[in-house]
C-alpha cells in the first residue's frame, strides 16, 4: 500500500503578491479549480493509496485543514512542524508516524506546490516504480529535461539499470547543484541527466534505516519528537523542544547522495515546480495572443503576458512579455526576464517592516476567516466568516468597541454572559471592555460585517478568556 506524504511547507516568495508567509503558494488557487495542495491530493486518484499525510508549518494548520476538508480528505492526517527543518526530518516524521500504526507502507513523497500536466502518465510511472521500492530501493523521479534549465538541481544516471515494470530505473551516479548555462547545456546534450523533482518512493522502514545510518543525529531528534505526540483534532503535534534540536537538512544531502540504494526513474509528464511567474505562464492555458488571463481581464494588442486579477478589472494595452498580478492590497508589474527578482521586493518589504510580505488582507483563522475591507482614522471594517459549528473565543478589548451586522446565516452572540441569536440584517453593539463571544450554531457559513471604532485597533488589543 502507498502512503502519500505531501510536503506543504515553504514560502514561495517569488510568487508574491499572491504567495505570502501566511498564505504560501501551495495553498493558492492558481487555475480557478483547486488549490495546489488540493490538486496534489486529487492527482492520486487512480492509485491504490492510503489517505494522504500532510506535513505543514504550525502557522498554516487551519488553511491546510480547511482545504483538505473541502475535498473530504481531512482525518487526523496533518503533522505540524514547530519550525521548518527541511525535507529529511519531515519525511522521517511521516515514516515514524506510519510505523507507530503498525504499518510499513511505501511512502510516496510529493511537494504540494508542483504542477503536473499529464496526471495519467504520472500515475503510470509511480505504479511502474513500485517493484523497485519493494526491493528496498530509494526511488527518485527524474524529470526529463526540455531545456538547459539553470534553476533546477540535476540527477546523473549511471549506465547500470534495474527494471521497474515497463520502465527503466537507473542507479544514481550523483546529484548536482544548479548549474550555469554552459554546464546545463552539456547535461542536456549528454542524455544522462534529469531535473531533480524532489519526489520519491520508498518503504518507510528503508528510509529510516538509511537515515539512521547516515544521519543518526536527525533520526534521534525525530524519534524523540515522535515519542511525545500531542493529538489535537485533525493535527499531530510533535514534541517541540526535541524537534527544534533537529539539524536542518534535505533528503538529498542527508540520504540520497550517500546511499548505494538510490535509483532514478525518468518522468515526462509536464512537470513544473512553479518557481516563478514566468514558469506559471509556461504551463498555463493561453489564448491566441499567448496571453494567460485569470479573473476579470481585458487586453488589446497585448501578447505573451500572464495577468491575474483577484478583485477587479485589469486591462492591458500594448503590453508584451509581462506579468501583472492584482490582489486586494498590492499590484505587481514585472518583465518576464526579471521575475526571479520579485524576491528582492519581498526582502525590501521585510526590511521596512511592511505587512504585505507576510499577510493578505484576508486572513484565515481556526473558526473561518476575516477580510479587512476598510480602515481609517479610529475605525476599521471587517467581513467575518465563521464556519458551521465553529466559535470565536470569549474575549474583550481595552481600546475599541464593535458593532456586528449579520449578512447571512445565524449568529449566537454572548455579551457579558447574556446570549442571543441574530439572523440576517440584525445587529448588536459590543461596548469597550465587555467580554463577548461569537458562534455559528447553524449548518451554513455565518457572514457578518464588523465595524470597530476606538483609539487603538491593533490585533494585540485582545484579552482571551477561552480558546477553542
Amino acid at each position: 500500500m502507498i502512503l502519500p506524504v505531501i510536503m506543504a511547507g515553504g514560502s514561495g516568495s517569488r510568487l508574491w503578491p499572491l504567495s505570502r508567509d501566511l498564505m504560501p503558494k501551495q495553498f493558492l488557487n492558481l487555475d480557478g479549480k483547486s488549490t495546489m495542495l488540493q490538486a496534489t491530493v486529487k492527482r492520486l486518484n487512480g492509485l491504490d493509496t492510503l489517505p494522504p499525510l500532510v506535513i505543514c508549518n504550525e502557522e498554516h494548520r487551519f488553511i491546510a485543514a480547511e482545504q483538505l476538508r473541502q475535498i473530504n480528505q481531512l482525518n487526523n492526517n496533518i503533522i505540524l512542524e514547530p519550525a521548518g527543518r527541511n525535507t529529511a526530518p519531515a519525511i522521517a516524521l511521516a515514516a515514524m508516524a506510519a510505523l507507530k500504526k503498525g504499518l510499513d507502507p511505501l511512502l510516496l513523497v510529493l511537494a504540494a506546490d508542483h504542477i503536473i500536466v499529464d496526471e495519467q502518465e504520472f500515475r503510470r510511472i509511480v505504479s511502474a516504480a513500485i517493484p523497485c521500492a519493494q526491493q528496498n530501493k530509494l526511488v527518485t523521479f527524474g524529470i526529463v529535461p526540455t531545456a538547459p534549465e539553470t534553476g533546477y538541481g540535476y540527477i546523473q544516471a549511471s549506465s547500470s539499470m534495474a527494471i521497474a515494470g515497463e520502465e527503466t530505473a537507473y542507479a544514481v551516479k550523483q546529484f548536482v547543484e544548479k548549474p550555469n548555462l554552459q554546464t546545463a547545456e552539456q547535461y542536456l546534450a549528454s542524455g544522462d541527466y534529469y531535473w531533480n523533482s524532489g519526489m520519491f518512493l520508498f518503504k518507510a522502514s528503508v528510509y529510516l534505516d538509511n537515515l539512521k545510518q547516515y544521519r543518526p543525529d536527525i533520526f534521534t531528534a525525530c524519534d524523540l519528537a515522535m515519542a511525545d505526540v500531542d493529538p489535537d483534532l485533525d493535527f499531530i503535534r510533535v514534541n517541540k523542544e526535541a524537534f527544534l534540536q533537529c539539524p536542518d537538512d534535505s533528503i538529498d544531502y542527508a540520504v540520497m547522495e550517500k546511499t548505494d540504494s538510490a535509483v532514478v526513474i525518468p518522468l515526462d509528464a509536464g512537470w513544473s515546480d512553479v518557481g516563478s511567474w514566468s514558469s506559471l505562464w509556461e504551463v498555463s492555458e493561453k489564448n491566441t495572443d499567448g496571453n494567460s488571463h485569470k479573473g476579470d481581464v481585458l487586453s488589446f494588442e497585448s501578447h505573451n503576458n500572464y495577468v491575474f486579477a483577484e478583485t477587479g478589472l485589469v486591462a492591458t494595452v500594448g503590453l508584451e512579455n509581462t506579468i501583472v498580478v492584482q490582489t486586494k492590497d498590492a499590484v505587481l508589474v514585472a518583465s518576464k526576464e526579471h521575475v526571479q527578482d520579485v524576491k528582492a521586493i519581498v526582502n525590501s518589504l521585510k526590511k521596512s517592516s511592511r505587512p504585505e510580505h507576510r499577510v493578505h488582507r484576508e486572513v484565515y483563522r481556526r473558526w473561518g476567516k476575516q477580510d479587512s475591507i476598510d480602515t481609517g482614522y479610529r475605525y476599521q471594517v471587517k467581513r467575518i466568516t465563521v464556519m458551521p459549528e465553529q466559535k470565536v473565543s470569549m474575549q474583550m478589548h481595552h481600546h475599541r468597541s464593535e458593532h456586528w451586522i449579520v449578512v447571512s446565516g445565524t449568529a449566537k452572540v454572548s455579551i457579558d454572559g447574556q446570549e442571543a441569536l441574530l439572523s440576517e440584517n440584525q445587529s448588536v453593539y459590543i461596548p469597550l471592555g465587555t467580554a463577548h463571544a461569537l458562534e455559528n450554531p447553524g449548518k451554513i457559513p455565518l457572514e457578518l460585517i464588523e465595524v470597530q471604532s476606538g483609539a487603538y485597533l491593533g490585533e494585540d488589543d485582545i484579552v482571551r478568556f477561552s480558546e477553542r
